[in-house]
C-alpha cells in the first residue's frame, strides 16, 4: 500500500496505515490478496529451491567445489526460473492487495476482469524490473545464507551437521535482509508498473520515466517506500520457512 500510493502516504506510518486499512475494509482486509499469495508460493519455493540445486550441480563441473560466484549464480537463474513461472499470480496478488473492498470477489474474479479490461499483457506488466531485481535478490539471499550456515558448521559445530533451528534462524533472516536491501527500488518500480493501470486511469508509463518520476516527486527515500514493514516481516515469514525446510529435507531423504 505504501509503495502505490507513496505521494498520499508520505506522513504514513505504519500503525496510520494499518488503521485506515482497517477503516476501509475491515480487520480482513489485512489479509486481502493472501489467498493467492499462500496459493503460488508452493510452487514458488519449490522451482526456486529444487533449480537452485540442478543449477549449482551444473555449474560445479565436478560436483563438489563450488564457489561464491557460482552459488550467486545459481540463485539468481533460479530466482529467476520460479518467478518466471508464477508471474501472473504476483501480478493478481498486488491488484488484489490494492483493490477496495469489494471490487473483486476472489482470485479467479479479479483475474477475468483484469483479462477482459486490460488484456493478456496486464499479467506480465512490471515483469522487466521484477527479473532484474531477481538477480541480486535471489542471488544474495541463497548465497549468503549457504555461506553463513557453512561457516558455522566449519567452526562451531565441532562433530555436528545440524546447526540449531536458532543458527538457521539467524542465516536466513541475514541473508534475505541482504537480498531485500540490494533489490527493493526495483520491487517498487514493479509494483508501480503492476498497479499503475488503475491508479491512473489506464495509463502506461515506460520504466525509464516512472524512474524519473518517482525520483523527481520523492526523492531517493521514494524507491525504499514500505521497506520498514517489509523488514519487520522477515524474522516470522523466512524464518519459519527456511527451518522448515531444513527439517522435513534430511525426513524426506
Amino acid at each position: 500500500m505504501m509503495q502505490v500510493h507513496s505521494l498520499e502516504s508520505r506522513r504514513m506510518r505504519l500503525t496510520s496505515g494499518f488503521q485506515q486499512m482497517v477503516k476501509e475494509g475491515g480487520i480482513l482486509s489485512l489479509w486481502r490478496g493472501n489467498g493467492v499469495n499462500v496459493f503460488k508460493i508452493a510452487p514458488e519455493t519449490a522451482l526456486k529451491v529444487g533449480a537452485y540445486e540442478q543449477y549449482k550441480k551444473w555449474l560445479s563441473f565436478d560436483g563438489a567445489n563450488i564457489g561464491i560466484l557460482e552459488r550467486f549464480i545459481s540463485g539468481s537463474l533460479a530466482g529467476a526460473t520460479a518467478q518466471t513461472c508464477i508471474y501472473p499470480m504476483e501480478v493478481i496478488k498486488t491488484r488484489l492487495a490494492v483493490a477496495k473492498t469489494g471490487e473483486y470477489s476472489g482470485i479467479i474474479d479479479c483475474g477475468k476482469k483484469l483479462l477482459k479490461q486490460e488484456g493478456f499483457k496486464t499479467f506480465l506488466r512490471g515483469y522487466v524490473p521484477n527479473l532484474l531485481g531477481i538477480v541480486p535478490y535471489a542471488g544474495l539471499d541463497l548465497t549468503v545464507y549457504e555461506l553463513l550456515k557453512n561457516y558455522w558448521l566449519e567452526h562451531y559445530a565441532g562433530n555436528s551437521m545440524n546447526p540449531g533451528v536458532m543458527i538457521l534462524l539467524g542465516c536466513s533472516t541475514l541473508s534475505h535482509t541482504c537480498g531485500q536491501l540490494a533489490s527493493f527500488p526495483l520491487t517498487v518500480l514493479r509494483t508501480r508498473m503492476q498497479t499503475e493501470h488503475m491508479m491512473e486511469k489506464g495509463t502506461t508509463a515506460p520504466l525509464i520515466h516512472l524512474i524519473k518520476e518517482i525520483y523527481n516527486k520523492e526523492g531517493k527515500r521514494g524507491f525504499y517506500r514500505g521497506i520498514t514493514p517489509n523488514i519487520i516481516k522477515l524474522l516470522p515469514a523466512v524464518g519459519i520457512g527456511c527451518v522448515v525446510y531444513e527439517k522435513v529435507k534430511p525426513i524426506l531423504d
